[in-house]
């Protein structure tokens, strides 16, 4: 009786590892599927990154005085790299057709997903407001 209650035991203990591996497996997988991470303008720009159908996510600061509104939807504007704004780097040009976020402003920070059109206008399909860690939002009026 005693190989047979052990060979019980090993297949227990060789079922709850391969229950833990595909788990551990399926967990790492979702993690990293769900990355939010972004190209800095500069690298985009500097190496006149591939067209195509893929869209990119981009982050930077919004260059000051560069908020351009044609009209209530459509803005163009430029952005930066958010660490160290080096003047020398050209900053990346940017078209967004919608309703902006209420932080979006000059020197705010921004995440943008979109695409890279033929021309270097970066095309946004998305335009999210990145705030510090002082931010608090406004209390609504009693």
């Amino acid at each position: 009786m005693k190989p047979r209650h052990r060979n019980r035991r090993a297949l227990s203990v060789l079922l709850y590892g391969a229950v833990l591996l595909i788990g551990t497996t399926l967990l790492l997988k979702a993690l990293g599927e769900n990355k939010q991470l972004f190209k800095n303008p500069s690298d985009v720009v500097k190496i006149d990154y591939v067209q195509g159908d893929n869209a990119i996510k981009v982050g930077g600061l919004v260059v000051m005085g560069s908020i351009e509104k044609p009209d209530a939807l459509n803005t163009i504007f430029s952005i930066v790299n958010f660490e160290n704004a080096d003047p020398d780097i050209r900053p990346l040009h940017v078209h967004y057709k919608g309703v902006l976020p209420d932080l979006f402003r000059e020197g705010q920070g921004v995440v943008l997903t979109g695409k890279l059109g033929s021309d270097g206008l970066f095309l946004a399909t998305s335009v999210l407001a990145k705030h510090d860690e002082n931010y608090m939002p406004k209390m609504p009026a009693s």
